[in-house]
Parts: C-alpha cells; sequence; structure tokens
C-alpha cells in the first residue's frame, strides 16, 4: 500500500509551538509532509514569503520526511502536481472548526482525491496563534513559550526600535 504525501498549508506568520506540534503529529502519521507556506497576496503579513519558508525551513532542517514550499495558487492544484492525498488542518477550538469544515468540504468537491484530516496540538497550545505572536513582540513582550529562537531572533529585527 502506497503511504500517503500530506500537506500542512499555512500563513505560518511567524510558525509558532502550535504548529511545530501539528507538524510533528503529522510527521508520525505520514512519511512525507510538504509544509505549504501560502504566499496569498491579499494578507498583509509582518514577515515575507522568503522570510517565513526560511524560518520554517531552519526549524525543521535535518528532519527526516519534512519539506517546506512556498506556494500562490489554488491547494488542490498543487496537492494534485505533488500527489498528495492529504491536508493537514489544525484545529485549536470549536471557533475553527466550522471555517475548517467549510474550507475541507469545498477542497473535497474541488478533488474528491483530497481527504482532510484535523490534528489538535497539545493543549498548552490550544490558545496561541501568530496574531498573538506578532502583538505581543510589537508590543515588547516576551514570546520565548510561543515561538522559537530563530523566529524570536526575527520578531525583535522586525520590531527594533530606530535609535
Amino acid at each position: 500500500m502506497k503511504r500517503p504525501i500530506a500537506i500542512y498549508p499555512g500563513t505560518f506568520d511567524p510558525i509558532t509551538f502550535g504548529h511545530m506540534d501539528v507538524v510533528e503529529r503529522a510527521a508520525q502519521l505520514f512519511p512525507h509532509v510538504i509544509i505549504l507556506v501560502a504566499l496569498n497576496a491579499s494578507k498583509q503579513p509582518l514577515f515575507s514569503g522568503d522570510e517565513r519558508i526560511a524560518m520554517v525551513r531552519e526549524v525543521f532542517h535535518g528532519k527526516s520526511g519534512i519539506e517546506v514550499e512556498g506556494f500562490d495558487g489554488l491547494l488542490v492544484d498543487y496537492a494534485r502536481r505533488r500527489n498528495a492525498s492529504v491536508l493537514i488542518r489544525g484545529l485549536r477550538a470549536v471557533s475553527d472548526f466550522e471555517y475548517e469544515f467549510q474550507m475541507a468540504l469545498t477542497n473535497r468537491k474541488l478533488s474528491a482525491a483530497l481527504e482532510t484530516i484535523f490534528l489538535v496540538p497539545r493543549e498548552q497550545y490550544t490558545y496561541l496563534n501568530s496574531s498573538i505572536v506578532r502583538e505581543l513582540a510589537r508590543l515588547g513582550g516576551n514570546v520565548t513559550g510561543f515561538v522559537p529562537a530563530n523566529v524570536r531572533k526575527q520578531l525583535r529585527r522586525k520590531f527594533a526600535k530606530p535609535g
């Protein structure tokens, strides 16, 4: 039986310990996980696509079976091109479910071969999201418990006060 390729799409602006937890869980289930950094021009991320890709690659450097790519387009087209059959989505709270459920059904309509699997992060990460991390960093708060060291460094650089 062929083991499926899984895609974990997201903006990752920046990647957090919650994202990392979902990737680690996915890597236990699938031999190949592609972390797909969305380069969606309609969003205005703090970090450029190249910066986000570089941060995620640094976090997972040397981890077998984990690949990082950027993509701007229709997810089902990317999945088809890569022969991926599984989408991984993280659910933190019930509030995430409605949107994620709609997206899963839409993707299924566009490609019946693409299955969505929801993974729940560890309890200590259920409240955590990139928006909270960006705001905390912008206000000079300590983000040590939320993101890895390379991301903390990039956040400090982004929010460094001149002078």
